[in-house]
């Protein structure tokens, strides 16, 4: 199946909206088609109204418009170097405070092993994030960073959050610049976009309590962009935030985009509740509604149509599964996302990786696409190196992957 066959698409186009209710949506769709930013009032309407298919259809077309028929994967390993945290999130079952028996920290020997054991796999990336210590100052974080650029020199650094930096820069008491520009000169390039769940604040101190708010979220990957990293963006929806709230989400990341063009993808993904505080069968969460693969979909293909300016769509497999996670790549995106060859907080909330190298490749093929091995994000293999990526204009543009015919990694 040729899954951007125009003719397709448009037969799907017909049939569903052959309702006079249908064709609000219709025209909605073309409109986003023809290179027409939609509003957020428009993008509700596309939610509320638009036929499933058609939606997916019409956000595929945006994605191959974009990127061909391209997918990319990567192979990399999500390290956390502690997970003392001293933020109560409510969606979390990772965390735990510093004199809680389960609290543990990497020391930069078990850290160095740790991604030595990712690299000896086959990885070649480095997702490196951790609770928001208390303790941890700046140059904790500069001589990890350091450490790891000179010990494992192109091996990429994805490092951080935006709520990481802001903890770093309180207790450090310096600017968000200092601290992303200290990281910077010990070598990190790309930030991902994590902490970030709904940039809404009624929704965010219903989550957390002493996290980092949407305005600094927002600043720090402001600052990080224009210090000269690539970052990614994240959303994690399906608690209590409603469908206007998601879609000012994608509001507030779309008007940073416009401003400094440093996000290289967006990656929504659903609040997975086993064991924590969030669940919905706790009495006191009644205003908890959970998203199920339907509504993965549906608003996974909304985004592709809502973030004009951003041009890399991920799905999350890590939370979908394999079989929906082949499916995002129908409904708008253009990244299967990573073989993780290590992950603790997702799984802490009862996902299981089931995705291998093979399998990422067999999923993608079956589509009529071509997959693309991915170095750092969107970094081609030929790249000299993570320290110096982003100077280069043609990997900072998030377009320069290769097709990969066959690769083995030790699972």
């Amino acid at each position: 199946m040729q899954s951007a066959d125009l003719t397709f698409f448009l037969l799907i186009f017909r049939i569903d909206f052959s309702s006079t209710e249908s064709m609000p949506a219709s025209s909605l769709l073309h409109h986003a088609l023809d290179g027409k930013r939609l509003s957020a009032d428009e993008a509700l309407s596309l939610y509320e109204t638009a036929p499933f298919l058609a939606l997916g259809a019409a956000a595929n077309t945006m994605a191959e418009a974009k990127n061909g028929s391209r997918a990319s994967y990567l192979i990399d390993g999500n390290i956390n170097y502690t997970n003392i945290c001293n933020v109560i999130c409510r969606f979390c079952a990772f965390y735990r405070h510093t004199d809680h028996k389960e609290a543990w920290e990497l020391t930069l020997a078990q850290l160095t092993h740790d991604v030595q054991a990712l690299i000896d796999r086959g990885a070649t990336q480095v997702l490196l994030q951790g609770g928001l210590h208390p303790e941890y100052k700046v140059d904790y974080y500069v001589r990890m960073v350091a450490h790891l650029v000179d010990t494992f020199p192109g091996f990429g650094i994805h490092a951080f959050s935006p709520p990481e930096i802001v903890n770093i820069a309180r207790l450090s008491d310096l600017s968000l610049y200092d601290v992303l520009q200290a990281l910077w000169d010990a070598g990190m390039r790309t930030m991902p976009g994590g902490g970030a769940e709904i940039l809404v604040d009624r929704v965010r101190d219903r989550l957390s309590i002493g996290k980092c708010t949407s305005d600094e979220w927002l600043a720090v990957m402001r600052t990080a962009h224009r210090i000269g990293m690539k970052t990614t963006a994240t959303m994690m929806f399906g608690h209590v935030e409603t469908i206007a709230e998601r879609i000012a989400h994608l509001e507030r990341l779309r008007q940073l985009q416009d401003e400094t063009g440093g996000f290289i993808s967006f990656i929504p993904w659903t609040f997975q509740p086993e064991n924590t505080a969030l669940h919905p069968r706790l009495k006191k969460n009644h205003d908890v509604t959970l998203v199920g693969s339907h509504g993965y979909l549906k608003m996974l293909a909304l985004s592709r149509l809502y973030l004009d300016n951003i041009d890399h769509l991920q799905v999350s497999c890590l939370t979908q599964g394999s079989k929906i996670g082949q499916l995002g790549l129908l409904f708008g995106a253009d990244d299967l996302g990573s073989v993780m060859l290590e992950e603790r907080v997702v799984s802490s909330a009862g996902c299981e990786k089931d995705m291998t190298v093979p399998g990422m490749m067999a999923a993608i093929i079956e589509l009529g696409k071509h997959p693309d091995l991915t170095v750092s994000p969107y970094c081609p293999p030929a790249c000299p190196g993570n320290r110096t990526c982003r100077r280069h204009a043609s990997c900072a543009s998030g377009n320069h992957t290769r097709e990969v015919k066959d690769r083995s990694v030790r699972q």
